[in-house]
């Protein structure tokens, strides 16, 4: 058994006196186990299906340097885990509740906060969104930073599609995206 309380994949090199602790927790969702991880000031770090912890951990040490985090199997804070698990039965609005923290460009969080202006049960193209950005010619990079957002399902997304309307590019698998697709559109017709 390894003794380090870090998932496999994670982080691998001790970590500094000065590194950012975080709090991993595991919580079940309908569609496969997220691991959130959330700094000690409330703030969710990163969050992804167990499936893809790999690109989890390339994330978090993109952002925050391998070695420059720690981090421990522990409850986040429970606010940030009733409002994912609100989510799932139906709260759409709940995710808004979600106070985030990373790195990335000025780019990258102008699209990430963008994302959480579309709302849920209207899908919106990559294009469309870099319109509204102010940069129609820029879909490709709305994309690539779409690609790194470190917060699956709560920075969502999963609400890109592709220029015809079809399902495209998804860490967590197209078979998550059309689950999550389906389940806005279903919530949103219900309120």
């Amino acid at each position: 058994m390894n003794a380090d309380p870090r998932p496999a994949g994670f982080g691998t090199t001790a970590a500094s006196g000065g590194a950012i602790r975080l709090s991993l927790e595991v919580i079940p969702t309908p569609i496969g186990d997220m691991l959130l991880v959330a700094d000690r000031e409330g703030f969710l770090r990163a969050a992804d299906f167990a499936d893809c912890e790999d690109r989890l951990a390339r994330l978090l040490d993109r952002r925050l340097g391998r070695g420059g985090y720690a981090l421990t199997r522990e409850a986040v804070p429970a606010a940030i885990a009733a409002s994912l698990r609100d989510y799932f039965a139906g709260a759409l609005a709940a995710l808004d509740a979600i106070a985030v923290r990373s790195g990335g460009t000025p780019f990258q969080q102008t699209v990430w906060q963008a994302l959480r202006t579309i709302p849920p049960g209207s899908p919106l193209n990559y294009g469309r969104l870099a319109e509204r950005l102010g940069r129609p010619q820029s879909a490709r990079a709305v994309g690539h930073a779409n690609g790194a957002n470190p917060w699956c399902v709560i920075i969502p997304c999963h609400r890109l599609v592709g220029a015809d309307g079809g399902l495209t590019g998804y860490s967590g698998g197209t078979a998550r995206k059309r689950w999550l697709l389906d389940h806005e559109a279903r919530h949103t017709a219900s309120a």
